[in-house]
């Protein structure tokens, strides 16, 4: 066409050229062969468009103009209609009239017709105030036409709200009549983006409820109907499985998700194996990681760190090694967050040689370490009593500009503790408050427990007020250390204040937070407050172990009660609670101290115990004052 209007244009110019040239002509002349040169003229144009046209037509398959397809419009039933009319006047009574002859599925057509035109809105109000008279019910299939329909107009908050009502209403383990209503039912016109949407939302509702099964099952019905799915929902499902505990459970839906057709991708193997190494379960990450491969996807460094963290955990720090190896041969560099599993794997397993060796390593390819590597050192250290060691690394991490964080300073202060350095522990605490950080509940038990080991116990007790002060809770161990100071320092008193303290609190004492109190008193000589806190232990459903009970006959051995220990023994027996060596050495011990070696013979011959010392020097001499006499003798 361009073409043949370029022809016209020239054919004009030449025309012009003609009259320009014959101005001179006589008029008569003039207008005859002017007459005669713009019929050629016509002549020539018709027949050129007429060339150019077919050729185009043999050319092209795209017609100039389209007919209309054949009208498939189906006539619209005249209840509808009125239906419709009637709907626009809610208040009239036609539609009161109409409410007992409706049925679902005048509501589906009314729905997918529509033949007053009437908004989405409008459709939905009718739709819900539907619902409410009695004894119209709306099945499966006429609440997905709606929410299809709804999610074709984009009102995809109300859609996913109607959905949300069905799968409540059906329950746990609908999947199969749901997703065959929702497959035969349609909107407006077919919209595979709306079916889409509905789909997505209908798995999402699923999990949503907890019915994990029903919206595995939407996949499998969905393979089994050639419906394409989406990965997101697909990522999802995988997610609410390993929520659930459930990552074999997982990993087997993601594979048959693979084999419908969904593309691999390795950001979901990567959380299945974090899933596998959180739980201890390596070789299950392992598992994850040769499948990965066998679906053709790459694995990342975050991938090979995921195992190699996993690897550490367990102390299989050599198969650490040969990952890195693996790593570094795969074309990948080790970051930070390699040598940070490698050295903690290390520090674990008290390999603090090696772990030096990686961190200078790191070091040397220009990796800066992190606070967190430096903290697994610091523990490593403490851990294994190089206190030293472990502030000399505290003090390369200020060097380094390298902010040490509240875990960092905890482990600093318990280390010192545990060593019996409380001032020390003191000075680092003080640091820690200089520097912005606030202690917490581990900071300040471990003051707490290090401050009654050494015998301080009024600073034990500061301890405790600033905790409380500081809005902290007490929790168990906070209490067992006061209570484990207070028993060594012989204020048992005290320690069963704490005690009921403790329980008013609402914690439980365990058996041996008992067992220490039980002591004190008996060492005391009260063994009666003794055996109340063994009933008091039972009450509250703890079981008695052969330590409270061996703590229980010193205290009677120790008082000279030994029918009553005697009948102690007994009860242990009955009990199913079996006396040990220390059991019978402190009732020998108690025999020979009330002169009755004929017990004690008797006693020894049952346990075939073996002679000490001391024992042998009781029994012979009677007290250590006669032993010497008798020796004389």
């Amino acid at each position: 066409m361009r073409r043949t209007l370029h022809c016209l244009r020239k054919k004009k110019a030449a025309y012009k050229l003609v009259l320009d040239k014959r101005k001179h002509t006589p008029p008569f002349e003039t207008m005859h062969n002017l007459i005669k040169t713009s019929t050629q003229f016509q002549l020539q144009f018709q027949f050129q468009v007429r060339r150019r046209l077919s050729a185009a037509a043999s050319t092209t398959t795209i017609p100039w103009f389209t007919p209309p397809p054949p009208s498939t419009h189906q006539p619209i039933d005249p209840f509808l209609t009125t239906l419709s009319q009637a709907i626009t006047n809610p208040n009239s009574n036609p539609l009161h009239k109409l409410i007992p002859s409706l049925k679902p599925s005048h509501i589906i057509s009314l729905i997918t017709q529509n033949p007053n035109f009437l908004s989405p809105k409008t459709l939905l109000t009718f739709f819900k105030w539907l619902s409410t008279q009695h004894p119209f019910r709306h099945t499966t299939h006429s609440y997905f036409t709606m929410i299809k329909f709804l999610a074709f107009h984009q009102m995809f908050q109300d859609s996913e709200s109607l959905l949300d009502f069905v799968i409540t209403r059906k329950g746990k383990h609908s999947a199969p009549s749901v997703f065959q209503a929702f497959l035969e039912t349609n909107s407006v016109k077919d919209d595979k983006d709306c079916s889409f949407f509905v789909f997505n939302a209908l798995v999402n509702c699923y999990l949503d409820h907890g019915f994990v099964s029903d919206a595995v099952n939407c996949f499998r019905l969905a393979e089994k109907e050639n419906f394409s799915t989406s990965f997101d929902s697909c990522e999802r499902v995988v997610d609410c499985l390993m929520k659930g505990n459930d990552n074999v459970g997982a990993f087997r839906f993601y594979l048959e998700v693979l084999g419908f057709g969904v593309r691999a991708n390795v950001y979901v193997f990567n959380k299945l194996m974090h899933s596998f190494v959180k739980d201890g379960e390596v070789d299950g990450a392992k598992i994850v990681f040769d499948e990965m491969v066998k679906w053709g996807v790459r694995p990342s460094l975050v991938t090979y760190n995921t195992l190699l963290n996993g690897y550490c955990k367990v102390g299989r720090i050599d198969d650490g090694f040969k990952l890195k190896m693996v790593i570094a041969k795969s074309g990948l560099v080790a970051d930070v967050f390699t040598y940070s599993f490698l050295i903690n794997g290390l520090c674990r397993e008290s390999r603090l040689g090696d772990a030096y060796k990686m961190f200078d390593e790191m070091c040397r390819r220009g990796l800066a370490p992190n606070g967190v590597i430096f903290t697994t050192l610091i523990n490593g250290l403490c851990r294994n009593g190089k206190i030293d060691l472990g502030m000399q690394m505290y003090g390369k991490m200020v060097v380094r500009g390298v902010k040490a964080d509240l875990i960092t300073f905890n482990t600093l202060v318990n280390g010192l503790c545990k060593s019996g350095r409380i001032g020390e522990a003191r000075r680092v605490f003080d640091e820690m408050t200089r520097v912005g950080l606030k202690a917490d509940k581990f900071t300040y038990t471990s003051l707490l427990d290090g401050c009654c080991k050494e015998g301080e116990l009024q600073s034990a007790l500061e301890v405790k007020e600033r905790m409380v002060n500081e809005g902290l809770v007490l929790d168990n161990v906070a209490f067992t250390a006061l209570i484990s100071g207070l028993c060594r320092e012989g204020l048992v008193t005290d320690a069963e204040k704490l005690l009921r303290e403790m329980t008013r609190m609402g914690l439980k004492p365990d058996n041996a937070t008992y067992t220490m109190v039980i002591d004190g008193f008996c060492k005391k000589g009260d063994v009666k407050m003794g055996f109340k806190l063994l009933k008091e232990m039972r009450r509250g459903g703890l079981v008695a172990g052969i330590i409270t009970y061996n703590v229980l006959m010193n205290g009677l051995c120790k008082a000279g009660q030994m029918n009553n220990a005697n009948k102690l023994l007994r009860s242990m027996l009955d009990l199913g609670v079996f006396p040990d060596d220390i059991t019978y050495n402190i009732i020998l011990e108690g025999h020979c101290n009330h002169r009755d070696p004929e017990t004690f013979e008797k006693l020894r011959n049952e346990k075939g115990l073996i002679y000490d010392y001391a024992a042998y020097m009781s029994l012979v001499g009677g007290s250590p004052k006669s032993t010497t006499h008798n020796q004389k003798r």
